[in-house]
C-alpha cells in the first residue's frame, strides 16, 4: 500500500529532509526538483514537496499519512498531531525581539497597545494572553526584522537560530516562546494498514541521523593487550573479536567509535601495539 509523506519545497527545512530520504535509500529519481511530487523507485512511497506550514493541515486531513515540518509550525496550526520522531536539525526558537533602542530587554518591560509583528499570530497571540498583556498582533507573511524600522509595528515575533539577523537589523531578543526543531509527524490516529510501511521509512532515517557522527574501525591487535583493546573500544555492544587466520597471537577487533573519539582511539590502540586500523564511513546504523 502506497504512503504518501510530504517534505518541505524550500527553505531551511528542504535540503536536509531530501539528503535523510536519499541517504535512507529512497530513490527520488533525477529530476525530483522540478516536481512537486514524485514516486520512490520500487518502494511504495510517494513524496510531496509542499509549503512546511501547509504540512501539518495536510496531515489533518489527511492528504498525506505523515511529514517532515518544525514543531514550530506544527504548535502554530493548532493541529492535534503525533510526533513520531525528532530528527535533530532546524534547531531554532520563536521569540519576541525588540529594537536596541527601546530598552525593552525583559517581558515584564514590553508596554500594553505594542504592535508585534509576526507571521506565527497564534502563538504570539496566546503567549501575551497567558502573561496578561494586551497588544496588537501584526500578521505579515515574511522580513518581520524590518517592521520596526518602517513604523509598521514596535517589536516582532520570530524564529532566531544563531541572532545574526537580529543583530544586523538592531534588535534584541527579550523573551522566548518556545523551542523548535525539524520532526517526523503524523495524525493522532493513524491509519493501522499504514503503519509499518510508515515506520521503515522512519526507522530508516533514524538509521541515517545514528550513523553520521560515527565511524567503523577495525585493526589487528596482541592477544596480550586484548583486555586494555576492550576498555578502550566499548563500542555499542562491546567489540567484536576475532582469531586471525595463521597469526595466533594477534585478534581482529571491529567496533563502532564516535567520529569525535577517533583520534584518541587510534593513537592508544598505536601505543597498544595494533596494526591495520582502519577507519571506515558508516551510511546506516540500526541498533
Amino acid at each position: 500500500m502506497t504512503v504518501k509523506m510530504g517534505i518541505p519545497n524550500k527553505g531551511r527545512l528542504n535540503e536536509r529532509a531530501v539528503e535523510l530520504l536519499v541517504k535512507s535509500g529512497i530513490d527520488l529519481g533525477e529530476d525530483w526538483g522540478r516536481r512537486l511530487y514524485v514516486t520512490a523507485k520500487n518502494q511504495d512511497i510517494e513524496i510531496l514537496f509542499v509549503r512546511a506550514q501547509d504540512i501539518p493541515a495536510f496531515i489533518s486531513a489527511g492528504a498525506i499519512d505523515f511529514g517532515i515540518t518544525g514543531e514550530d509550525m506544527v504548535a502554530e496550526s493548532g493541529y492535534s498531531l503525533k510526533k513520531i520522531a525528532d530528527l535533530e536539525f532546524g534547531r531554532c526558537h520563536l521569540s519576541i525581539a525588540a529594537p536596541e533602542a527601546s530598552g525593552i530587554r525583559t517581558a515584564d518591560d514590553i508596554p500594553n497597545g505594542s504592535r508585534i509583528a509576526t507571521s506565527f499570530p497564534n502563538l504570539t497571540g496566546k503567549y501575551f494572553k497567558k502573561l496578561g498583556k494586551d497588544v496588537k498582533i501584526v500578521e505579515v507573511s515574511g522580513a518581520a526584522e524590518i517592521m520596526p524600522y518602517l513604523g509598521v509595528a514596535d517589536m516582532i515575533s520570530d524564529l532566531v537560530a544563531s541572532g545574526s539577523t537580529l543583530k544586523i537589523n538592531r534588535l534584541v531578543e527579550v523573551c522566548k516562546i518556545l523551542d523548535s526543531q525539524a520532526a517526523i509527524f503524523g495524525p493522532s490516529k493513524a491509519d493501522p494498514s499504514k503503519k509499518g510501511e510508515i515506520m521503515d521509512v522512519v526507522d530508516s532515517i533514524r538509521s541515517v541521523i545514528a550513523a553520521e557522527d560515527k565511524k567503523y574501525l577495525m585493526a589487528n591487535v596482541p592477544k596480550t593487550k586484548l583486555a586494555k583493546v576492550q576498555e578502550l573500544l566499548p563500542g555499542i555492544n562491546g567489540a567484536t573479536v576475532m582469531e586471525i587466520s595463521g597469526n595466533p597471537d594477534m585478534v581482529a577487533v571491529q567496533v563502532v567509535v564516535a567520529s569525535s573519539e577517533m583520534y584518541r582511539v587510534v593513537n592508544s590502540l598505536k601505543k597498544l601495539g595494533a596494526t591495520g586500523i582502519l577507519t571506515v564511513a558508516i551510511d546506516r546504523l540500526v541498533e
